[in-house]
C-alpha cells in the first residue's frame, strides 16, 4: 500500500497497517492528534486496507480541535457518569468553540455550581491516561448492548440508522455511541472548562422530555483557553438584555414570551437607525412600501411558504377563510409589483420595506433580542433583467459595505451558500443561480456553505465580526428564479414581448431588534453619539439653578439633540457617574458660573472634564461627533 504525503511517499507492506504506523514512514515527527486519509479524519489507532493520500492533524488545527473537544465531551460525560450513576445520555456533539452534551439525572437537577466537583473528577481521569479505543459492533448486537444498559436513547439513535455496524468508543469503563475519532487517550484533554447549563428537549421537540444540556469548551494550549473565557467574561459584562434594562431600553415580559417591549430610550436608536435606512435607501433609488402583517393562505400556497416553511408560521381565519401572519415579506411584494404592467425601461425596480413578521421560535431558543418570534426585517426587493443581476448585487455589496464598514466601524466576511435539500425548482436553474452569484463575488474573498441556501435560491450571506471578535450573521442576498415563475411575474422586453424578472430578495441590518442587540453588545451599551439614546445629560447643580438648565435644554433641542435632565435631589457627584453608567456622551453641569457667564461645563464619557465653553463652541463640538451622513460614499 503505498501512502502520500505533501511531497513524499511510503510503501507499507502487507494488506493492513495502523495509522500511527504509517505517518513516521512519511516523516511525520510533530505531536499528531488523528490523520486524515483521503479527506476522511481516522484515529491514529484505526487500522486501513488501501494506501491514498495522508495527512497528519495537530491538535491545534481545525480539525484537531473538532477531535479534542468531541473527546473533552466524551471525557465530561465519563466524569459524570462516575459521579451520578443511572445517568443516561442524549447527544454530545461539537458546537462553534466548544461542545455540550445532553443528560438526564434522575432525581438531580445539575447546575453551575456543580461543574468543580465535574471538572476535578475529569482531571483524574485524564492524568490516567485511558486508552481510547474504536469498537465496531452489528446493529443488532449495539441495540441489544445498549438495551440491557437502560439507555433508551442510545437505543432510540440507533434504531433509526440504516447502516449494517456501529462504532462504540471506550475509556475505562465507560461507552459511548460515536463515529469518532477520539484522541488516542485522555492525557491529551489538559485544557478545558465547564461553561453553563441549560434546558434542551431530547431530538428538540417540545413533546418530548426535558434534558440539562452542559457546555464546555476545550482547547489545545492553555493561553488559547485563557483568552476565550477572557472573552467570555467580557461577552457576560455586555450582555444585552443585562444593558437593556440598565440602560432602560426595552424589557422582556412572560406575557409576551419571544416580543420584546421596547422603552422611550429603546425607541429613540431604532428611529434613529430607521432613519439612517430611509434616507440612504432614497439616495440609491429605492421605494419604500408597506405589505399586511396577515395573508390569505392560498398566496402562502401559491409561495412556497405553506410547503416549506408551515411549522415556523401562524395562523388565523377571518371569514371562516384561513390566512397567515407573514414570516416573510416577498410574497406581499410580490403583489405590489403586479398591480402595474411592467417594461424593461421600469427595471430595475427596487421595493424596500420595513415589514414586521412573526415566526413561530421555540421557546427554548428565544434569546433577548437576537432570537425573537417577532421582529422588523429591512428588507428589498429588486426586479431586474438577466443582465442587469451582476450590477444590482455589486450595488448591494457595496451598500453593506458602506453600512457595515464606514457606518458602523465592523469587519465582515462573505459566504455563499447553495442548493438546500428542500429547495424549489430543477438543477438548471439553481446552476444558473448560483453561477450568477458566483460572478457577482469575483473580486470578493469568500467561502461556500454548502446545502445552506433558501428553498428558493442561493445566497449570499454577510458575517459581521464584533469589537471582542464575535461574528454575526445579518445581511443577505438571494436570488430567485422561482417566485417569478409561481407568480407568472413579467415585464415588456425591447421586443415587445412579455419576459421574467429575475428577482432579487436583500436584508442590510437583517433584523432591526437583533441589529440593535449587537450594537448593545459591541459598544457595551455605549453608543456612538449620532445614535445615543441621550446625547446630552444636563445637571443642574441645585435647585436655584434649574431654571438655566431649562433654558439649555430648549436650546439643544432646537440643535436636534436628545437631551435629559437630572433633576434629583442627590449629590453632583452622584448624578454625574450615573450619566456615566447611562452610557452618555455628554454631561453639561449647569451652576453659578455657567448661569452668569452663558457657558456650559462639559463633560465627555471617557475623555471627563472637556471645562467650560460657550454654546457656539458646544454646538460645534457636537457637529464634530461623526455622522453618516458625512462618511465618503464610493457609489
Amino acid at each position: 500500500m503505498r501512502f502520500e504525503c505533501e511531497d513524499k511517499s511510503y510503501e507499507v507492506q502487507g494488506s493492513s497497517a495502523k495509522v500511527s504506523e504509517i505517518l513516521p514512514g512519511l516523516g511525520v515527527s510533530k505531536k499528531v492528534l488523528a490523520a486524515k486519509l483521503d479527506g476522511e479524519l481516522l484515529d491514529l489507532a484505526r487500522v486501513v486496507t488501501k494506501g491514498g493520500r495522508i495527512e497528519p492533524v495537530f491538535p491545534d488545527s481545525p480539525e484537531g480541535l473538532e477531535v479534542l473537544r468531541h473527546s473533552t465531551a466524551h471525557l465530561m460525560a465519563q466524569a459524570i457518569e462516575k459521579l451520578y450513576p443511572g445517568v443516561k445520555f442524549g447527544i454530545g456533539p461539537c458546537v462553534k468553540d466548544g461542545f455540550y452534551y445532553d443528560v438526564e439525572v434522575v432525581g438531580k437537577a445539575l447546575t453551575e455550581e456543580d461543574f468543580p466537583i465535574i471538572e476535578e473528577e475529569m482531571r483524574r481521569l485524564a492524568s490516567a491516561a485511558l486508552p481510547v479505543k474504536r469498537e465496531e459492533m452489528s446493529k443488532t448486537e449495539a441495540l441489544a448492548f445498549f438495551k440491557e444498559r437502560g439507555d433508551r436513547y442510545k437505543v432510540e439513535l440507533i434504531s433509526e440508522l440504516e447502516v449494517p455496524t456501529v462504532s462504540l468508543y471506550k475509556q475505562g469503563d465507560y461507552v459511548d455511541l460515536c463515529r469518532g475519532p477520539h484522541v488516542p487517550d485522555t492525557s491529551w484533554i489538559r485544557n478545558f472548562k465547564l461553561l453553563s447549563v441549560a434546558g434542551a428537549y431530547w431530538r428538540g421537540d417540545e413533546k418530548n422530555i426535558m434534558l440539562t444540556r452542559l457546555y464546555g469548551t476545550a482547547f489545545a494550549a492553555p493561553d488559547e483557553l485563557k483568552e476565550r473565557l477572557r472573552r467570555l467574561e467580557e461577552a457576560k459584562l455586555r450582555d444585552h438584555r443585562r444593558l437593556g434594562k440598565e440602560l432602560d431600553l426595552f424589557s422582556l415580559h412572560d406575557e409576551g414570551q419571544g416580543f420584546p417591549f421596547f422603552h422611550p430610550k429603546g425607541m429613540a436608536v431604532i428611529n434613529q437607525l430607521l432613519d439612517f435606512w430611509r434616507s440612504e435607501h432614497t439616495r440609491r433609488g429605492y421605494d419604500e412600501i408597506r405589505t399586511p402583517l396577515i395573508l390569505d393562505r392560498s398566496l402562502w400556497l401559491q409561495s412556497g411558504h405553506w410547503d416549506h416553511y408551515k411549522e415556523n408560521m401562524y395562523f388565523t381565519e377571518i371569514d371562516e377563510r384561513p390566512f397567515a401572519v407573514k414570516p416573510m415579506n416577498c410574497p406581499g411584494g410580490i403583489l405590489v409589483y403586479k398591480t402595474q404592467i411592467r417594461s424593461y425601461r421600469d427595471l430595475p425596480l427596487r421595493m424596500a420595506e420595513l415589514g414586521i413578521v412573526h415566526r413561530h421560535e421555540r421557546s427554548g431558543v428565544l434569546h433577548g433580542l437576537m432570537r425573537v418570534r417577532c421582529f422588523t426585517q429591512d428588507d428589498a426587493h429588486l426586479y431586474c433583467t438577466p443582465d442587469q443581476v451582476g450590477g444590482e448585487v455589486a450595488g448591494i455589496m457595496d451598500l453593506c459595505r458602506y453600512i457595515y464598514k464606514d457606518v458602523f466601524g465592523f469587519n465582515y466576511n462573505v459566504e455563499l451558500s447553495t442548493r438546500p435539500e428542500n429547495s424549489m425548482g430543477d438543477a438548471a436553474q439553481w446552476e444558473a443561480a448560483e453561477a450568477a452569484l458566483r460572478n457577482a463575488l469575483e473580486s470578493t474573498p469568500y467561502r461556500v456553505n454548502e446545502g445552506d441556501g433558501a428553498f428558493y435560491g442561493p445566497k449570499i450571506d454577510f458575517h459581521l465580526e464584533d469589537s471582542i471578535g464575535r461574528t454575526w450573521q445579518c445581511g443577505t442576498i438571494q436570488l430567485d428564479f422561482q417566485m417569478p415563475e409561481r407568480f407568472d411575474l413579467t415585464y415588456v422586453g425591447v421586443d415587445g414581448k412579455e419576459h421574467r424578472p429575475v428577482m432579487l430578495h436583500r436584508t442590510i441590518l437583517g433584523s432591526i431588534e437583533r441589529f440593535l442587540g449587537i450594537l448593545i453588545e459591541n459598544h457595551a451599551g455605549a453608543f456612538p453619539f449620532w445614535i445615543a439614546p441621550v446625547q446630552v445629560k444636563l445637571i443642574p447643580i441645585s435647585e436655584a439653578h434649574r431654571a438655566y438648565a431649562r433654558e439649555l435644554t430648549e436650546t439643544f433641542q432646537s440643535w436636534g439633540l436628545r437631551t435629559e435632565t437630572d433633576n434629583r435631589d442627590e449629590k453632583l457627584g452622584k448624578r454625574i457617574r450615573d450619566a456615566q453608567l447611562q452610557k452618555t456622551p455628554y454631561m453639561v453641569v449647569a451652576g453659578d458660573k455657567e448661569a452668569e457667564s452663558r457657558l456650559v461645563a462639559v463633560r465627555e464619557r471617557t475623555k471627563g472634564d472637556l471645562g467650560s465653553m460657550t454654546l457656539e463652541d458646544f454646538k460645534a463640538l457636537c457637529a464634530s461627533e461623526f455622522n453618516p451622513s458625512n462618511v465618503n460614499r464610493k457609489r
